[in-house]
């Protein structure tokens, strides 16, 4: 079994701020009351990660494919409980793609993300509710 590199959160002795750093770079996090939008908060890295994890794959996948992909943006949202712990509950994750796209290569893509390939969502889906679903844009 392979083991995780270290990733370190430093309070930033301002209010709720943090530094986290990892050994590919560095991102600043805020509590969900930060009025200065110093940054994310934890549970937006959350999504965003499994924005960016699927995403990397889509792409991947669909340029291995020879797809003509123009513009791609994965958007996620989820539903959190409302007691604390304010866990997400469900999450859907919408695919914005361009280009002169086959429907079908492009499902195939995003279904090896979601069930082979994308180490966020195998961690989150047993977890919890992941909806998808695409958008081909013109």
């Amino acid at each position: 079994m392979a083991v995780s590199e270290p990733v370190v959160v430093s309070w930033k002795n301002d209010g709720l701020l943090f530094e986290g750093v990892t050994g590919h770079g560095k991102v600043d996090l805020a509590s969900g009351s930060d009025e200065t939008g110093q940054g994310p908060t934890p549970m937006e890295l959350l999504a965003l990660s499994l924005a960016g994890c699927t995403g990397m794959d889509v792409v991947s996948i669909l340029v291995k494919m020879r797809q003509p992909l123009e513009a791609f943006r994965v958007e996620v949202r989820g539903e959190k409980a409302e007691e604390h712990p304010k866990r997400f509950t469900s999450l859907e994750v919408v695919y914005y793609l361009k280009g002169a796209l086959d429907e079908q290569k492009v499902r195939r893509a995003i279904d090896l993300s979601e069930t082979k390939y994308c180490s966020v969502e195998a961690t989150l889906r047993p977890a919890l509710p992941i909806a998808s679903r695409f958008v081909i844009e013109n």
